[in-house]
């Protein structure tokens, strides 16, 4: 898997060469100190990945993001941002303009759950270093239906009470296409969580409320979850759905459990919702790395509820949806558009078989 690091910082530069270096599935084609240098490198190159950074001389990240995939549209660009609110911010607009993923520019530090920045770093180069090879072979013959094979099998929506979310790598434009579809009177919460740390959830939560037609609200501990509003988890935690007394519903904020790899944890969400009202409870599973949400999917399908999957072709990482439908859990494998109409019609009707 080739990848061009793109980085003002001659210090970063040196460290992330190192950490591509260090993996043998990896190969450093180039490095670039500012976005016309990545540009014409990347033209140049074509390498799988582009990292790229966010703030540079000359020509920002950004911009260069624009000219990097109309010139070389297969390559996979993980942008690094700083942790700050307008890093944040910048970041949520590069995933909108094309970015396959982003990273927080932490060098030497840990992040949530006990993996370094390194480590992290190399994890999610690999996986979209993969999925672009991926892309350029045929299609492994393991690979489940995709592209609404099983929606005829989806019932019960019209009576969901609960909607929950789990989403990663490319996560937030698909999120976006969701929530854009959702009435103002929606009659059910959507609680969701996105690997992300709290700077971005936070900017996140922002960013949809400006958009959607029902509030979006960044959870804090104890809030309640009533119907008719989104609520975004935060990140380096993890968020516990609690059943109160009258039915009430309301979210416990916590590090714990310290042993999951991502945060917020999809398997949390969903194990957590599986004890309020599973039968009138739906789980969707988008995009990103890994196989967080399958146990929590589970639980939740074995106490009665209705699992979503995205397809593969639209993933920009089929790792969490390839685990759902691996372990055939889903109810149906849909299209963002495709999820987005049926959670539209939650309180509704069925999904039209």
């Amino acid at each position: 898997m080739r990848v061009l690091i793109a980085d003002d910082s001659t210090f970063m530069r040196s460290a992330l060469g190192r950490a591509i270096r260090s993996d043998a599935a990896l190969e450093l084609v180039g490095s670039a100190k500012n976005g016309r240098e990545a540009i014409e490198l990347a033209k140049q190159l074509r390498p799988d990945v582009v990292t790229l950074d966010i703030e540079m001389p000359e020509m920002d990240g950004l911009t260069a993001l624009r000219h990097i995939l109309r010139a070389v549209p297969e390559t996979a660009v993980l942008m690094c941002s700083s942790l700050t609110t307008a890093g944040s911010e910048a970041s949520l607009q590069a995933l909108r303009l094309g970015a396959a993923d982003v990273i927080a520019k932490e060098n030497g530090a840990t992040m949530p759950g006990g993996q370094s920045f390194h480590d992290e770093y190399l994890r999610r180069v690999k996986a979209l270093g993969q999925t672009a090879v991926d892309k350029r072979g045929p299609a492994p013959s393991t690979t489940p239906p995709a592209r609404g094979d099983k929606t005829k099998s989806v019932i019960g929506l019209a009576h969901a009470r609960l909607v929950l979310i789990g989403s990663s790598t490319g996560g937030p434009p698909v999120l976006e296409t969701i929530l854009a579809a959702l009435p103002a009177d929606y009659p059910a919460p959507v609680v969701i969580a996105q690997h992300m740390p709290r700077v971005f959830t936070e900017s996140m939560a922002k960013r949809f409320d400006e958009l959607c037609s029902l509030p979006v609200i960044h959870l804090s501990h104890r809030d309640s979850v009533v119907p008719g509003k989104v609520y975004i988890c935060p990140g380096h935690e993890h968020s516990h759905l609690l059943n109160y007394a009258a039915g009430q519903v309301r979210v416990k904020t916590s590090p714990e459990p310290k042993d999951q790899l991502y945060y917020p944890s999809v398997n949390v969400l969903f194990e957590t919702g599986a004890a309020i009202d599973p039968k009138h409870t739906v789980a969707v599973v988008l995009t990103g790395i890994g196989e967080d949400g399958r146990s929590g999917a589970e639980k939740l399908k074995q106490a009665g509820g209705t699992i979503l999957a995205q397809d593969r072709a639209s993933c920009v990482v089929y790792g969490m949806p390839r685990a759902i439908a691996e372990a055939n859990l889903a109810d149906a494998v849909l299209t963002p558009e495709q999820i987005a109409q049926t959670l539209a019609g939650v309180g509704r009707r069925s999904l039209a078989a």
